[in-house]
């Protein structure tokens, strides 16, 4: 867990909510009335934000007590108690919310995950997030990702160079960009991989012909496609197959024996595990 930063959002997303104050447990509970709460599982899937609940209590106040029954990754059914939360009543109210949506969030992405990597499991491929992420919560989709046992793509523009469709029109043709990559790596002395998308069997070739780059993404490649384009890199490259790729049909990319298949879908429409937290 990168703690700054997850400490960052804490902060930001608590300010969202509060404002000048959480006028309806202020109005309706005395200041010094304690409780106790407990997070209910009430969908079968995988759990996630268990580690940066503890954070979000711990931010709000330093004297709740939190008891553990699940960590993150468990496989959990309808019933199940995650954790209870002891302390005063207006601190667990204030937590209520934030910890929720970040809990149903993540645990929704690494249920999903966790199937794919589980229908992938015969194969050599892996599953891979991209940057198609909720502005603001890229890093705990991608956590929740990693929880689910998939693999992280870049995390944002700084720490990979891609060269996607746009960059390859821009900069005048498969050869230029790579080229114009290499350049920019020796000029800047930066170590970054090298990725490029291909749109057809074409620019494949250009880019078998031209070399120095790490990984070929090949775009909406149909399965026919697909499979001869791997059969052409002969595994002198890593591949990423992309584009339109779903829990339905994702075996039929992984038989075509491309290493990592990238799915937007893991966190751009997933859909959100219910939990609840209750008193008790």
């Amino acid at each position: 867990m990168d703690k700054k930063l997850v400490d960052l959002f804490i902060k930001n997303a608590i300010a969202e909510d509060v404002g000048d104050g959480d006028h309806t447990s202020l109005a309706t509970i005395s200041k010094n009335t304690q409780g106790k709460a407990r997070l209910i599982v009430k969908e079968d899937g995988v759990l996630a934000g268990v580690e940066l609940a503890l954070e979000i209590f711990d931010q709000i106040d330093a004297n709740l007590k939190v008891n553990v029954n699940m960590a993150d990754g468990a496989k959990i059914n309808y019933g199940d108690i995650a954790f209870t939360v002891e302390g005063s009543t207006h601190s667990i109210l204030l937590a209520e919310r934030l910890v929720l949506n970040c809990m149903q969030r993540m645990s929704g992405i690494a249920t999903k995950t966790n199937r794919i990597v589980e229908l992938l499991k015969p194969y050599q491929t892996k599953v891979l997030d991209t940057r198609k992420t909720t502005p603001g919560l890229r890093y705990l989709e991608k956590w929740a990702v990693k929880i689910g046992g998939g693999v992280n793509h870049r995390i944002g523009l700084y720490d990979m160079i891609l060269i996607k469709d746009n960059h390859v029109d821009y900069a005048g043709g498969i050869s230029n960009a790579i080229k114009a990559a290499n350049n920019y790596l020796k000029e800047t002395g930066k170590n970054l991989a090298i990725e490029i998308e291909v749109r057809n069997l074409k620019e494949l070739n250009e880019v078998l012909t031209e070399g120095n780059i790490d990984r070929i993404m090949l775009d909406n490649f149909d399965l026919p496609l697909l499979k001869e384009a791997v059969d052409l890199i002969k595994g002198k490259f890593v591949t990423e197959a992309s584009g339109g790729i779903v829990e339905e049909n994702v075996t039929d990319y992984a038989k075509c024996g491309v290493d990592y298949i990238s799915m937007g879908a893991l966190t751009h429409s997933v859909k959100s595990l219910d939990l609840s937290l209750k008193a008790f």
